[in-house]
């Protein structure tokens, strides 16, 4: 079975999302069951969800409100990567909440829709390093010109595991191989970041793309962080705007037809059952 990394929920009745209004196409409420229902089918069995960005008033609030949706016993959810605000002074007591949670497998905190200079503050690096020890996890969500400084926060932090999310963000609808080729395999050098094969769809032409588009982004990535360092997500319901779950569960199993059944099912589960420490009974 399938373990998806990177499921989000909207609940605009619950929580504020503030960009959403402009995101038309994205701006409504996607629930648990909806993704289930589709997610079962296509073979996902287990899901960690990803914070979606919400008014940073509701950021607790957010991790909350999934942590109950997992709560039934036969529900998928078995964590979450809550947002953070590691340039705030409160950092610190946040963090400490929040190890005392289980359910809360790491953090993120969106750098390309702030300015490039937010993550060389003094201040966000500090709390950055305090992740270290703790085994929770930082999600990096950049655009390709910002990959140097995804692989400068790895280096400051090298005993935090990092995950660079979504093959990097390589603009596959403008044919955006470079830089953005380059750019991952010197983040690739770093030990202690692994990738998500995820979210790709979303950055092709959606009228036009097939496996054959995505498969040079997909396979360098791969091939330049190894077998060992790739995990696999949805990025539901951001994946609706390329063709949705289940196209790109197809296109997934099309791209790694040539791999041993090892390979694909440390992409598809070993590997993010390692790095979260997820059960077998997870």
């Amino acid at each position: 079975m399938i373990i998806d990394t990177h499921l989000h929920l909207i609940d605009q009745s619950a929580l504020r999302y503030p960009w959403l209004a402009g995101v038309p196409a994205l701006n409504r409420d996607f629930s648990y069951e909806e993704y289930a229902r589709e997610a079962r089918r296509a073979g996902i069995g287990h899901v960690l969800h990803m914070e979606v960005d919400v008014d940073p008033a509701d950021i607790e609030a957010e991790t909350a409100h999934v942590q109950r949706l997992g709560t039934g016993a036969d529900n998928m959810i078995r964590g979450a990567i809550a947002a953070c605000r590691p340039e705030d002074p409160g950092f610190a007591a946040y963090l400490d909440r929040q190890k005392a949670n289980p359910f809360v497998k790491g953090f993120r905190r969106v750098l390309h829709v702030v300015p490039d200079e937010l993550s060389e503050g003094a201040l966000f690096r500090e709390n950055l390093k305090r992740l270290g020890g703790t085994g929770l996890t930082f999600d990096l969500c950049v655009l390709p010109r910002q990959l140097q400084r995804a692989a400068a926060l790895a280096d400051l932090a090298s005993d935090v595991q990092f995950v660079l999310d979504h093959c990097g963000v390589p603009d596959i609808k403008g044919d955006g191989f470079e830089p953005w080729h380059a750019g991952i395999a010197e983040v690739a050098r770093r030990d202690n970041v692994v990738v998500k094969i995820s979210g790709v769809v979303a950055y092709a032409d959606p009228e036009s793309w097939t496996a054959e588009t995505l498969g040079p982004y997909v396979e360098h990535t791969i091939e330049s962080f190894g077998w060992d360092r790739v995990i696999w997500g949805s990025d539901w319901p951001v994946c609706t705007l390329g063709g949705g779950l289940s196209t790109w569960v197809a296109a997934t199993h099309a791209l790694l037809s040539g791999a041993s059944a090892e390979e694909r099912t440390k992409l598809l589960s070993g590997n993010a059952r390692r790095i979260w420490r997820l059960g077998n009974k997870d």
